[in-house]
């Protein structure tokens, strides 16, 4: 199923579009493209842009990039969609790539990889997963603060 809603997307940051620059077109569109899939199906998301070895935008609910329930690196010849709990996300159709501990990614190599419905439910499922965790742990805190008074 794909996206049904409608939600205004915020422009990109002039200088995530300069970052990209050096890429070639297709792949400009192509990060472009996985960024608005990603901010249709979680538009109150904080975007954190920065470049390494790639350029990476991670996509969260709270004001730390490490709590990122969603990102994209930019390379060469694809963009990957990133998860920080992929390992932990379902996956019936076999899309995520890693071996690590925890992080999983699925290549995106062309816009037509963004259609599959598969890629679209893998984002929502990381982003159910990170709103309850970042519930409990809101829960968590204002618990132990209220034992402490």
């Amino acid at each position: 199923m794909g996206y049904t809603g409608w939600v205004r997307l915020r422009l990109p940051d002039p200088e995530y579009l300069k970052l990209l620059l050096p890429y070639g077109e297709k792949i400009q569109k192509l990060a472009l493209a996985v960024r608005k899939l990603i901010l249709e199906e979680a538009p109150e998301a904080s975007e954190f842009v920065y470049e390494v070895y790639t350029i990476a935008d991670h996509f969260t609910f709270t004001e730390r990039p490490s709590d990122a329930f969603v990102f994209t690196t930019t390379h060469a010849n694809w963009v990957n969609l990133g998860f920080n709990f992929g390992s932990l996300l379902s996956d019936p159709d076999g899309l995520l790539r890693g071996e690590g501990k925890l992080i999983r990614h699925v290549r995106i190599a062309q816009a037509t990889d963004l259609d599959a419905p598969c890629v679209r439910e893998l984002v929502r499922a990381a982003k159910s997963r990170t709103v309850v965790r970042t519930a409990q742990s809101v829960t968590r805190r204002s618990a132990s603060s209220r034992r402490r008074t």
